[in-house]
């Protein structure tokens, strides 16, 4: 499995109040496999994909990513965890307006260590996966809301991580753009052979999935 999660507990602290978001949240995610996450807002989606992002850290409970203990790793060792084995995508694509698609997805490569001409060569195989081979030299401002979004989930598959977390990442689209990004998403989360875990309010794409889980109580069901 390259993403273990046990017994995981978050409780937010404000003054004397404590508020309970997971209880007890335990789940196993191996490479190639596409978990929907599915639950109403406030549940706690965005705190659980914190927590296996190594964003934050829980209250209890173990998080293992690509079998090591996140919480025995230092500030430095999670962050280049989060670097180089994770990729994350949101529902605002969160493009850099003065670089071309091509370097957006080039600088998290670059800032992992790799050359440009090795960052650009994969740069523009993954655009070219997300069917956007003409828009490479286009700036964020002359892309379409699918094409910004395609390029940001390219951006987060750049450094080949072994876990992807999208939070809601159609969720600012179109229906029908939402369905044609889903698909590629899923087409080319495949075909890296990533781990991944999506979360999103449409039963019809979580359906798309391999399979679903949902929060209840603080619990993964």
């Amino acid at each position: 499995m390259f993403l273990q999660i046990r017994g995981v507990c978050r409780v937010y602290k404000t003054g004397a109040e404590a508020l309970t978001v997971l209880n007890g949240a335990s789940l196993d995610i191996r490479r190639g496999e596409i978990v929907a996450l599915v639950a109403p807002s406030g549940a706690g989606k965005s705190t659980l994909l914190h927590l296996a992002g190594l964003l934050e850290k829980p209250d209890g409970g173990t998080i293992m990513v690509d079998g090591e203990d996140a919480g025995t790793l230092s500030d430095t060792a999670r962050t280049n965890i989060r670097l180089n084995k994770i990729g994350f995508v949101y529902q605002f694509h969160h493009l850099l307006p003065e670089f071309t698609a091509l370097e957006n997805v080039s600088l998290p490569q670059m800032i992992a260590g790799a050359g440009q001409k090795q960052a650009d060569r994969r740069s523009a195989e993954l655009l070219e996966k997300f069917g956007l081979g003409p828009r490479v030299s286009h700036l964020p401002g002359r892309l379409s809301g699918g094409e910004k979004q395609r390029v940001a989930i390219a951006r987060a598959l750049a450094n080949r991580p072994g876990l992807l977390l999208a939070d809601e990442p159609t969720g600012n689209l179109d229906v029908t753009t939402a369905n044609i990004v889903f698909d590629e998403l899923l087409r080319v989360v495949r075909s890296e052979n990533v781990a991944a875990l999506i979360a999103t309010h449409n039963p019809e794409l979580a359906a798309r999935m391999d399979r679903r889980v949902s929060l209840q109580s603080g619990g993964l069901i």
